[in-house]
């Protein structure tokens, strides 16, 4: 890495804002990678961190990046960002970037068998818990075994993104199967 990808890194992983966003920094510095999903985009801040990390870590390594999110049709509450906004500042950094307009469940269900080999899965807080919930039996088609899940849990008001290991995922997939089954 070079000198300002360690300093790139050292800031992002240690002193950026928000703080919730660092475990997934630290991770990217110890894990190469070549393909990255997210499931909420917010306000691109994070993602664009992300290309720029990942780029200075392995700049040689070309990345691929989808990112699903319900741009304008976004709930009012939560912060507006345009399909085209995204686009554009996205488009300015050496990753190609794919965003999908939509809920997990209805995009991943168009593409998951698309996103084979996704290395980093990203998850937002600001999800809709039920698409998310029916979204869930759709991931593992995507990953390999040594991709990683970020999910984005709230407590006490404050945002924080954990790995989610593959053991919590099948959990999810059997609840949402048994739920399933049972409505």
């Amino acid at each position: 890495m070079s000198q300002m990808g360690v300093v790139k890194f050292s800031y992002l992983a240690y002193l950026s804002q928000p703080a919730s966003d660092r475990p997934i920094y630290k991770w990217l510095n110890q894990h190469p990678v070549s393909k990255i999903v997210e499931l909420g985009v917010g306000d691109a801040v994070r993602t664009r961190r992300i290309f720029e990390l990942a780029v200075a870590i392995q700049p040689n390594n070309p990345i691929q990046y989808t990112g699903i999110d319900l741009f304008e049709a976004r709930p009012s509450g939560q912060e507006h960002l345009t399909l085209k906004t995204a686009y554009r500042l996205l488009r300015a950094l050496p990753v190609r970037s794919r965003l999908v307009p939509g809920d997990p469940y209805t995009a991943l269900a168009r593409i998951a068998n698309e996103l084979t080999g996704t290395d980093l899965l990203i998850i937002a807080s600001d999800q809709d818990p039920e698409q998310l919930k029916r979204a869930w039996p759709l991931v593992p088609r995507m990953l390999h075994p040594t991709s990683q899940i970020f999910l984005e849990r709230v407590a006490k008001k404050q945002p924080h993104f954990q790995p989610l290991s593959q053991t919590e995922l099948a959990k999810l997939i059997d609840t949402t199967r048994r739920q399933d089954r049972a409505a």
